[in-house]
């Protein structure tokens, strides 16, 4: 998953702070020591003392830019992490999430929607959020995924995308419980998830035409309805609706032999029917990794594929892999949407 080397022209990538309680203030920190690697050129919308004292707790020989622009970003990089500063209403402790600071890591996403939309960064990465710590503090959204398809503007029907190097994986349904998923899932949502699926990996993704493969719901995919209805009555409608629109898509696959090495050389992007059936393969193959990615938005928007590891913030023990595979997708995703777009 490793991009060429950034060019001198492109814009950075706008990384926003996450939970502050978190591990992401020390993986983007770890990530910016790592800049020699042929890293893409980024800058977090953080609270600097907050990453400066970071650092020095870490004994991470980080100096901290702040900047006041995207471009000025790009010119300290190579000497410093910059940081377009978004000040904190209360100290991070980590491990300890405050809702006071809910508006805060707000404000950090808006800012980085803001900048990619007008033009002055090339496109969002995110830091794990604590949903909980929000939502004590009335934040309206099921997670980044929605809060971000409100941000472009209400019409972007976001889905969701787990990636890694063998495998990419698409929840039809996302942050709910099992028994809301599957009265949920419908044909047209799954028509839907699937069409904005292809067309991001044509246009983020480069491949000429792209191929699905669209799982079951129940064991060993309904079994001819011994096992439910829901492959006849929901998935394989579906699957005929997205051929009438000529995309390749085949199933309702058994889940529990999509995502083997041998089948998983058949397509580009597993359509799986709720949110571990997609995540749980996506990790188990590469934890250390995976990137999730938002599709449908104007904007490229990738993400670690971890949470805020609260238990281990603060401790040292954050690997930043996830988040370099985040920022390395989001430069090459944005180039080829650039020149998709051109």
């Amino acid at each position: 998953m490793i991009a060429p080397a950034p060019t001198r022209d492109e814009k950075p990538l706008a990384l926003t702070m996450g939970e502050p309680a978190g591990v992401g203030g020390e993986i983007a920190l770890k990530a910016w020591l790592r800049r020699d690697e042929g890293l893409p050129r980024f800058f977090a919308i953080d609270d600097p003392e907050r990453l400066a004292r970071l650092a020095r707790h870490l004994d991470l020989a980080v100096p901290i830019e702040p900047v006041e622009t995207p471009e000025r970003a790009a010119a300290v990089f190579s000497s410093g992490l910059p940081v377009l500063p978004q000040p904190l209403a209360a100290e991070a402790v980590p491990g300890h999430p405050d809702p006071a600071n809910a508006e805060a890591v707000c404000a950090a996403v808006e800012c980085a929607v803001t900048l990619v939309r007008s033009g002055d960064a090339a496109a969002v990465v995110t830091n794990p959020i604590q949903k909980h710590c929000l939502y004590e503090a009335g934040f309206p959204f099921p997670g980044h995924t929605e809060f971000l398809a409100s941000l472009a503007g209400g019409d972007a029907a976001a889905v969701m995308m787990l990636a890694c190097a063998e495998l990419r994986a698409v929840p039809v349904t996302g942050h709910t419980s099992l028994r809301d998923a599957v009265q949920a899932l419908n044909t047209e949502r799954i028509v839907e998830v699937a069409a904005i699926t292809e067309a991001a990996l044509r246009r983020d993704f480069g491949i000429a035409r792209p191929r699905l493969a669209v799982a079951g719901l129940n064991p060993h995919a309904g079994e001819d309805g011994a096992m439910g209805s829901e492959e006849a009555d929901i998935i394989a409608p579906a699957v005929a609706a997205l051929g009438e629109r000529g995309i390749d898509a085949f199933g309702p696959v058994p889940p529990d032999t999509l995502f083997s090495a041998r089948s998983r050389k058949a397509y580009d992007a597993a359509i799986c029917m709720y949110h571990d059936q997609a995540l749980i393969p996506v990790k188990a193959i590469d934890f250390d990794e995976a990137v999730n990615v938002t599709l449908g938005l104007p904007f490229v928007r990738t993400s670690p594929d971890h949470g805020t590891a609260l238990d281990i913030a603060g401790s040292g023990k954050a690997s930043e892999a996830s988040l370099i595979a985040a920022l390395r997708m989001a430069a090459e995703m944005a180039r080829r949407r650039a020149a998709a777009d051109s």
